[in-house]
Formats: structure tokens, C-alpha cells, sequence
């Protein structure tokens, strides 16, 4: 049985794992999406929608038609949740299909369906990357998203491999995975060197038997799953690279908006990817 998401911070021996306040955890507690997590999504979708596969009247920013209407595209999101993305791409015009192991939160995400009026393009569905196909055809889905997964399941690359098998040839798939580096930095600088040294040195990325998360990743190691699952990676983006330590003045309004402006550049940096809260990677079946 594949394991649950990690809750969204642990506490243990009297120590706040920072670190597990991941950027999608927010979707999973009905929190905001982060703003250039959510625009690597929507491209994604645009670029699943593909102008072979438009009409003639071609396509804009975000897979909309000339005439402002948007070209639906199918989307999975395994291990979704509560649906923050999920209802936020239903929104946009795409069918959303949820696959996530908790009934609570597939109960949340149709009532936030509802409140949203898109409960006709989105569907929740209890089950996990094992029973994967028992839900959704092979080859049927043009976009998939796995994020928070690989963290937590028994087997990742099985679950890339159920993932592989549901996508169309032209599919996309869209993997966000909490990084190594920066749970380090995190333990650094609460104190827990003890905790530090173990993240740095574990070959799994784990500080110590009660960790919530089976394993982090750094880009390289990121990127060599999924080449060895099938799929090449078309880009590689940092989210949370700065926000972790940002003061608190940057709560001011003036301030948070030049700190967004900083996040986004400091999301395609490559050399702060090794520091980012999670690691967002586009990939294409091969």
C-alpha cells in the first residue's frame, strides 16, 4: 500500500520540522497556491494542448482559442487533496480528475468544487499511483501531476511507471518533490545540527526514523528518476527558494510584492535550485 502525504509539519523530541511546510501543502489544507507553481502548471497545460491539436483558429497563453474560449485538456492529479490546483485548472476549462487515498479530502474537494461551480469538469477518485489504472485508462490523460507523491510512496518509480502508463504519448507530466537542500539549511538554522547532518549524509534525504517523508531529492537525483522511469525533463524550477527566510517585515504589502518579484527570478536561478523548498520538473514520456 502506497503511503499517505506527509502531514504538513511534524513535530518530534520537542522539534519542528520546518521543512515538511511544503509549497504544496497548501493545496492539501485548502491554502493558496504558489503563484509561480501555479504558472509552471497552467504552461504546462498550454503546451499539452499542442496546435496540433487546436483548431485552426490556433491558441494563446494558457491553451485559450482565438475567440478567449479555453481548449480543454484532460488533467490528473494524483494525490491532489483537497484540489487547490485542481479546481484552480477546472476553472481555467480543463477536466480534472483527483486521485488521492483520503475521503475527507476528496469530500473537501467536491464541496470546494461546488462552491466554485466546476463540479462537472472535476472528479475525485479514491485510490493511489498502485490502483492507478484500475481508475484511469492507459493513454488517456494529457496532463499529469505528481506532486508531494514520490516523497512518500513505497516504490517511485513504480508510481512514474502508473503515471507513464496513464499519459499520452504527447502528454506532460508535472513532478514536485521537497528538496534536500533546503530541509538542511532549515535544521541549521532552527539548531537541530544533529538533524542537519543526518539530511546532508542519508542516502534517502531523511533525517532519522520518524521522518514523514521517505526521501528528498536534489535536482540531479530528481532528474535521473525520471529519465530512468521514461521521461525526459524539459524544465527544472525551483519554488520556495526564498520565502523560508525572508524576514517578517516582508509581510508588508510593498515588501511582499518585491519579495514575489524576487521569488520568481530566484525560481529558474540554477544556482539556488539546490536551496529550493521543492523542486517543480516538467517532463514528456519518451
Amino acid at each position: 500500500m502506497a503511503a499517505q502525504p506527509a502531514t504538513d509539519a511534524v513535530s518530534t523530541s520537542g522539534e519542528t520540522a520546518a521543512d515538511e511546510a511544503t509549497p504544496w501543502s497548501g493545496r492539501r489544507a485548502g491554502g493558496g497556491t504558489p503563484s509561480v507553481l501555479l504558472d509552471g502548471v497552467v504552461a504546462l497545460a498550454a503546451s499539452a494542448a499542442g496546435p496540433a491539436r487546436l483548431g485552426s483558429g490556433g491558441a494563446g497563453a494558457g491553451g485559450a482559442r482565438a475567440g478567449g474560449e479555453a481548449r480543454p485538456v484532460r488533467v490528473l492529479d494524483l494525490g491532489g487533496g483537497t484540489g487547490g490546483l485542481a479546481v484552480e485548472l477546472a476553472s481555467r476549462g480543463h477536466d480534472v480528475v483527483v486521485v488521492d487515498p483520503s475521503p475527507d479530502a476528496l469530500a473537501s474537494l467536491a464541496r470546494r468544487a461546488d462552491e466554485m461551480g466546476v463540479g462537472e469538469r472535476l472528479t475525485g477518485v479514491q485510490g493511489d499511483s498502485e490502483d492507478l489504472s484500475a481508475h484511469v485508462p492507459d493513454a488517456s490523460v494529457d496532463v499529469l501531476l505528481a506532486h508531494g507523491v514520490l516523497e512518500v510512496v513505497d516504490d517511485p518509480r513504480a508510481a512514474l511507471a502508473a503515471c507513464r502508463r496513464a499519459l499520452r504519448p504527447t502528454g506532460r507530466l508535472s513532478v514536485l518533490v521537497a528538496g534536500r537542500g533546503a530541509a538542511v539549511l532549515s535544521r541549521v538554522a532552527s539548531g537541530h545540527l544533529r538533524h542537519a547532518r543526518a539530511l546532508q549524509v542519508d542516502p534517502a534525504g531523511r533525517w532519522g526514523p520518524d521522518d514523514p517523508l521517505l526521501r528528498r531529492f536534489d535536482v540531479d537525483g530528481a532528474r535521473a528518476l525520471l529519465g530512468a522511469a521514461g521521461f525526459s525533463v524539459l524544465r527544472t524550477h525551483g519554488v520556495g527558494v526564498l520565502r523560508a527566510v525572508a524576514p517578517r517585515s516582508a509581510a508588508d504589502p510593498a515588501a511582499a510584492d518585491v519579495l514575489e518579484q524576487m521569488e520568481r527570478s530566484a525560481s529558474t536561478d540554477p544556482t539556488l535550485l539546490g536551496v529550493a523548498a521543492a523542486i517543480h520538473l516538467h517532463a514528456a514520456p519518451v
